[in-house]
């Protein structure tokens, strides 16, 4: 459906890979060239994706731009590529960050600056290819290729413990997705197809549900992350260069949930039943854990880390609640927090290239020092605690509500969790922009002109969609209601409840 006079998906999936290869070419002395055609190639890409926005088809479910090539027959496996209203913002929002992490890295990296801008246009390559994959194992290949561009971000531009926080993450999301695919070859040799639409329309029995539901968890929960499995996420924000926890924050944690949207509740719609009470239950955790823990830091990339682990539990709580409204916020909220967080990650790397501390204590009286700065940094606060006429309040107050329908009990703790994120954002503001100023931010000049575009079209994001939501829910609405259509209806409780019963009968 919906085609347009060139391969729009194949397009901004490869276009930043053939970047990567040009870039290879070049003698690593011209890095003048080298930024600047990454650059070129950022904004090429997003220019790309831009059709995207404006020929979707909001009336309708069905997969649109779908592009089709034979790959492997011998496996019945296809080049199969198309997005529907859930992945296509995923998209764009991928071809936008890309461009201002490399606007944000322009001084920042000293070293490998074509390896750098290689790995982060392979990374964006990927990413989209992740959410535009409608063949198993065409998704499969996307999502490890993910790991080896994002492994060398932390692991060569990154902090001190680089090397621990890279191998950390690498393994914590091979091991997960190690279990995805023993569940996608089973699949597989059970229907014969690797074809994801095809899947979806099978109805599996409850038993093999509930094994595959489990083996999928094990690689979208490490990748969101959910709680327990989330301690990798500190470290790998707090050692990864600006445009990796930029990055991190704004896409690639969001592929878990996505995995959750596009593979487990329409493949194992009874099992995502069954099992929405203990998911419910981990996300409220996760939210207040995560909330609480950002009281006690004292790293300023550390304590935008934990929020992440809060801030998504109310992405799971949303899905799971298996409502519109819930499922709808949750969506919202993904794309809400890329844009809120990674912004914050954008601010918090423009002072620590002026600075070079990450430290709480550090820091004071930067408004007096930075005025501008800080109230763009004040915007991205008040978007993360969700003010109303925010992007933040928009995707909370679905989720609260989807939560509310589906369990008050988890409504009300999710909202406490709202309380205490307040808390601990005002609190960071006060001791970073007010209060004396402290000796090593006096004299620091205020944000640059580049600096200024990074941040810019996050700040413009925060109150389009705070204002008019409508312009991206329009987007889920067929594709949500489509996705729901395919569960029983009755509550989480009821649902975990029959399925003790069945299991211990």
């Amino acid at each position: 459906m919906n085609s347009l006079p060139y391969p729009v998906l194949s397009t901004v999936i490869f276009l930043p890979v053939a970047g990567a290869i040009l870039l290879a070419l070049i003698s690593r002395k011209r890095e003048g060239l080298i930024k600047a055609l990454a650059l070129l190639l950022g904004l090429a890409n997003f220019a790309a994706s831009l059709p995207i926005f404006f020929n979707f088809d909001k009336t309708t479910a069905h997969m649109q731009f779908v592009e089709w090539r034979q790959w492997i027959p011998a496996f019945h496996t296809d080049y199969l590529v198309g997005i529907d209203g859930i992945s296509a913002l995923f998209v764009l929002l991928s071809t936008l960050v890309s461009i201002l992490c490399i606007l944000i890295s322009w001084n920042a990296i000293k070293s490998k600056t074509k390896e750098f801008y290689m790995s982060i246009l392979l990374i964006e390559g990927a990413m989209i290819g992740v959410f535009c994959s409608l063949d198993f194992l065409l998704f499969y290949v996307f999502w490890e290729a993910m790991l080896i561009p994002m492994y060398l971000l932390i692991g060569v531009w990154g902090g001190p413990n680089r090397l621990y926080a890279s191998i950390k993450f690498f393994l914590y999301t091979l091991v997960g997705s190690v279990l995805m695919l023993v569940g996608i070859i089973y699949l597989y040799n059970y229907s014969g197809t690797f074809n994801i639409v095809t899947l979806e329309s099978l109805r599996l029995p409850l038993g093999m549900q509930m094994w595959l539901f489990w083996a999928f968890f094990a690689a979208f929960a490490v990748k969101v992350p959910m709680f327990p499995v989330h301690t990798w996420l500190p470290d790998a924000h707090t050692e990864a260069p600006t445009a990796g926890s930029v990055i991190l924050a704004a896409v690639l944690i969001k592929m878990g949930a996505y995995g959750f949207l596009r593979f487990s509740i329409p493949m194992f719609p009874d099992a995502s039943r069954a099992m929405a009470l203990p998911m419910i239950v981990l996300s409220v955790i996760a939210i207040i854990y995560g909330a609480v823990v950002c009281l006690a830091q004292t790293d300023l990339k550390r304590l935008i880390a934990y929020s992440s682990v809060s801030h998504m539990g109310f992405v799971t709580l949303g899905i799971f609640a298996l409502n519109i409204q819930g499922v709808e916020g949750g969506i919202l909220q993904m794309i809400n927090h890329g844009v809120v967080t990674g912004a914050l990650f954008l601010c918090i790397g423009i002072i620590y290239d002026r600075t070079h501390t990450r430290q709480i204590a550090d820091y004071g009286g930067v408004a007096t020092v930075l005025p501008i700065y800080a109230a763009f940094f004040m915007v991205f606060t008040l978007a993360s605690i969700g003010l109303p006429g925010t992007n933040g309040f928009i995707g909370e107050f679905l989720i609260i509500l989807g939560g509310f329908t589906a369990s008050r009990l988890a409504g009300v703790f999710a909202a406490t969790g709202i309380i205490i994120g307040a808390g601990y954002m005002l609190w960071l503001y006060q001791r970073v922009f007010f209060l004396d100023v402290n000796a090593k931010v006096k004299g620091l000049a205020d944000i640059s002109g580049r600096e200024l575009l990074a941040i810019l079209p996050m700040a413009v994001l925060v109150f389009w969609i705070g204002i008019y939501p409508n312009a991206f829910l329009g987007f889920l609405h067929p594709s949500v209601a489509n996705l729901l259509g395919r569960m029983q209806p009755g509550a989480p409780l009821s649902a975990f409840t029959q399925f003790l019963k069945a299991v211990f009968a």
